[in-house]
């Protein structure tokens, strides 16, 4: 991967909707390179995809919380039983395992609080498992969804 690549990758990451016309004119190449380095790029998996960012809370989505999960026991089931059961959770977003501890942090979208005490008690205590459970609420953002640097 070359400095143009990462400038493609740049300019995608501010814009995805970019077309190829325009994506080669901000890059300074002409259409057909950038086309083909467009879909080297997708090809060999630097682009995973392109999707719509949406605003939590313009779809009720108003209340955040990280939430850092310590295991009972970290052998190769406990981790794979956990890990399956936090991917079947539409409001987890985000699933990181982590070294050291905790095992894992979470972060979590809901309505409000009472929908995360729900969500707490209901689906995520019950995760194959868990032995403890720590929360922090999101006061705000200060930076989100910020494009890789080159």
């Amino acid at each position: 991967m070359d400095a143009l690549d990462r400038k493609i990758l740049t300019e995608l990451q501010l814009d995805g909707r970019l077309t190829v016309t325009e994506l080669a004119a901000r890059v300074k190449l002409s259409v057909s390179p950038c086309h083909r380095r467009l879909r080297d790029l997708e090809r060999e998996g630097a682009i995973r995809g392109y999707r719509a960012v949406v605003d939590p809370a313009a779809v009720g989505l108003n209340f955040e919380a990280l939430v850092f999960v310590t295991l009972r026991w970290e052998d190769a089931d406990t981790v794979s039983a956990f890990e399956e059961g936090v991917a079947a959770v539409p409001h987890v977003l985000q699933a990181q395992r982590l070294f050291g501890d905790p095992d894992y942090l979470l972060r979590v979208a809901t309505t409000d609080l009472a929908a995360f005490q729900q969500l707490y008690d209901q689906q995520l205590a019950r995760l194959p498992g868990v032995q403890r459970l720590n929360s922090t609420l999101v006061m705000k953002h200060v930076v989100d969804d910020r494009p890789l640097p080159e």
